[in-house]
């Protein structure tokens, strides 16, 4: 199956979440490119949107290449093929500094007013448009879980089966719409994979919290 564009894989991937649909979930994207994916899904499941921030690790010469992934409190996931490609102690850990400068800047930029939601106690469901080696998923998982989610689910269009397997381990629960045998890369699942930038995702995340807000007021 190949999506029109992030836009319609979101609204199928809402429709396989629907159990979940106002019992105010708490759907955090990895940006950049899930974030306007997590908006809709979170629209259609009457919950909540916020980022995680993960930053994949690449290896050397090869920055499509994940040998690996740091979360925002620096925890690294390490692929067992790291080695393999070149990915060294020094290598990961400089690496890994790197990112983490991205994604403190990141942090800064996307939610400057506030602190990251809370997923204490909620069932949050982590967003993607898709996994190849399923390495930033994992330090997604990885952070959210420390923070005690009720239920801890992974949501993506589509994966290769070995990074399905490789994530099964950190979440309560994987929703993939496909996963099909031969996997290049996640945009040749994708007719329209244009990039999300910045702007885009602090649009995102500002309409969002409007929309939340307006419908706690109702609620009240």
């Amino acid at each position: 199956m190949i999506f029109q564009d992030r836009a319609e894989a979101a609204e199928l991937l809402a429709r396989a979440l629907t159990p979940w649909r106002g019992k105010n979930p708490l759907v955090v994207a990895i940006p950049r490119g899930a974030v306007p994916m997590g908006k809709i899904v979170a629209e259609r499941l009457e919950g909540e949107l916020d980022v995680v921030l993960t930053r994949k690790l690449h290896a050397p010469g090869s920055p499509e290449f994940a040998i690996g992934a740091v979360d925002e409190t620096g925890w690294i996931y390490r692929a067992e093929h790291a080695g393999e490609a070149g990915g060294t102690d020094h290598y990961v850990q400089a690496q890994a500094a790197a990112e983490l400068e991205t994604i403190r800047r990141r942090r800064a930029t996307y939610t400057p007013e506030r602190t990251p939601l809370d997923p204490a106690g909620r069932v949050v469901i982590v967003i993607d448009d898709g996994l190849a080696t399923g390495a930033t998923m994992i330090a997604a998982l990885h952070a959210v879980r420390a923070r005690q989610p009720a239920r801890l689910i992974c949501a993506v269009p589509v994966a290769s089966p070995e990074a399905v397997e490789k994530v099964r381990p950190y979440a309560d629960e994987i929703v993939c719409l496909q996963t099909p045998g031969f996997f290049y890369a996640v945009g040749q699942f994708y007719r329209s994979f244009p990039q999300v930038d910045d702007a885009e995702v602090v649009a995102e995340l500002r309409d969002a919290a409007k929309r939340s807000a307006a419908s706690q007021t109702i609620a009240r």
